[in-house]
């Protein structure tokens, strides 16, 4: 006989269970499915930003280095010719061309400016005629008297003090002597709004902002620009992401904002070997949006699949309950007799070939008590068939109250006759229940105007491991002992022969 595997035995005695886990693992897969790949594209998306970021910073720190190349060029073309001693010789318009090449300074981004060992100007890039001012006592000036290695300098923002520069940086180199006396600076000034110029033209998002700092944490330009924003000179050098910026020169990383308090993705850049740093702050809530929008439509999508299974896993697990006890009920119809409400001789037969085999293969013993009712014709004929059937319903009832053990078995033979399976159950054992049996009948309330009680014979066939026997020997074993209690004088039980 093939042997069922325990995951079909589990499916065939819980398959409610089997469905619900299997949903419920169906269900956790798509979740978690789902939530790879939008944790997925929301990666996709940060790298995206990232990598934008950081191509706007590469342009922007192009375009500084150009400029202060190009303003590093017209200081040093300036010395040279400061240096040359058939300067003062050369006319006006010449000389102004070979201290000033137009080539290398844009007016409309600042100026280049000869100042000498006591800080007046003396060389001007806007006019032959030099504007008049006196620096020496500004910052550059005194660091350029005092150090004669510093080379080119850039300088801290500061309001210009001649024409409608605004605010500007300064780049300034120092001009000395043939003994390295100090003879001067050759200082040039570039307007601060050319680089908001450059950053209005970048698109970031209205939340998002491109800056410019130097490193003692300055604030030099931002686009975009808004009312209530630090102005232009704030000092940043405190606050723990410049920190963080100052120390790692270049790259990326997420943080929230001292100012508005809110996450943002910082991508920076040291600008070559210049004091001068670039940065892109755009707004996580503008970088992931989109994706936002996306997570949002998928999850509610996901939630409603979801839910759907789990739905209609409930509806299906209801239907195999409701299956379930359909053939459960259809089962125990099939094995039940419709009169007693016992079991009736289909499921009795097969009780009796299983619990044959098991004290066949247990070597243990097996009773069974073959039970009559005495003169039934009789009582039926004096009572009709509406009393035999009272009768034979009460008698069923006390055999089944009598038998106490889940595997006994009590069935309805048929007709009259009643039988009792006994498992592992010795004859000592079985005598006392078949006469606990017949007592109890005998005590049943008589029935109609009857002076006498109904009551039973009963027979009884044991097995015994060991002896050479078959089952229908120990149901013939039984029905004999049931016969030599009827002709005993009934109301009595009779076990086996020795």
């Amino acid at each position: 006989m093939p042997t069922r595997s325990p995951r079909a035995a589990l499916y065939k005695t819980h398959p409610e269970l089997i469905l619900n886990l299997g949903s419920c693992l169906a269900v956790l897969a798509i979740v978690a499915i789902v939530s790879y790949l939008l944790a997925r594209e929301r990666d996709s998306v940060e790298q995206s930003a990232i990598r934008s970021s950081s191509n706007i910073v590469q342009l922007i720190e192009s375009d500084i280095l150009r400029n202060v190349e190009l303003y590093d060029q017209s200081l040093q073309g300036l010395i040279w010719a400061v240096g040359r001693k058939e300067l003062p010789q050369v006319p006006d318009q010449l000389r102004q061309r070979l201290l000033f090449n137009e080539a290398f300074v844009d007016r409309r981004r600042g100026d280049v400016l000869w100042l000498d060992a006591q800080g007046n100007v003396v060389g001007d890039s806007t006019s032959m005629l030099p504007r008049k001012a006196n620096f020496a006592d500004t910052g550059v000036f005194q660091a350029h008297l005092n150090n004669a290695n510093l080379g080119l300098l850039v300088g801290p923002p500061f309001k210009a003090k001649l024409g409608d520069l605004d605010w500007c940086i300064s780049f300034s180199r120092r001009i000395s002597g043939p003994q390295g006396e100090f003879l001067g600076l050759a200082a040039g000034a570039l307007r601060l709004s050319y680089f908001n110029e450059l950053f209005q033209r970048l698109d970031i998002g209205k939340d998002s902002s491109i800056n410019l700092f130097n490193t003692q944490g300055q604030l030099l330009a931002r686009q975009p620009s808004r009312p209530q924003d630090p102005m232009i000179g704030a000092d940043y050098s405190k606050r723990a992401n410049f920190q963080r910026i100052l120390n790692e020169r270049s790259g990326s990383f997420s943080a929230r904002s001292a100012l508005s308090d809110k996450q943002r993705m910082y991508t920076f850049a040291r600008v070559a070997d210049l004091p001068l740093i670039v940065l892109v702050a755009h707004a996580s809530d503008e970088v992931f949006e989109s994706w936002r929008r996306t997570a949002i439509v998928v999850s509610v999508a996901t939630g409603v699949l979801c839910i759907g299974i789990l739905w209609l896993t409930l509806l299906l697990g209801r239907e195999l309950r409701r299956r379930h006890d359909a053939e459960q009920s259809l089962a125990t119809l099939a094995a039940t007799d419709s009169l007693t409400g016992l079991a009736n001789r289909r499921r009795l037969d097969q009780v009796l070939r299983l619990e044959w085999a098991r004290a066949q293969r247990n070597r243990r013993p097996l009773a069974i008590l073959m039970v009559d009712i005495d003169h039934f014709k009789a009582f039926n004929q004096r009572h009709g068939h509406a009393g035999g059937d009272h009768a034979l319903r009460e008698v069923a009832k006390t055999i089944e109250r009598a038998i106490r053990r889940p595997a006994d078995l009590a069935a309805r033979y048929g007709g009259e006759e009643f039988q009792v399976v006994l498992p592992e159950t010795e004859l000592a054992g079985a005598l006392m229940l078949a006469e606990r049996i017949r007592a109890d009948v005998q005590a049943l309330p008589l029935f109609g105007e009857d002076s006498l009680p109904i009551t039973v014979s009963i027979g009884i066939g044991l097995y015994i491991p060991g002896t050479q026997q078959d089952l229908a020997r120990l149901l013939g074993a039984a029905d004999e002992a049931l016969y030599r209690a009827k002709a005993a004088g009934r109301n009595r039980v009779a076990g086996p022969l020795d």
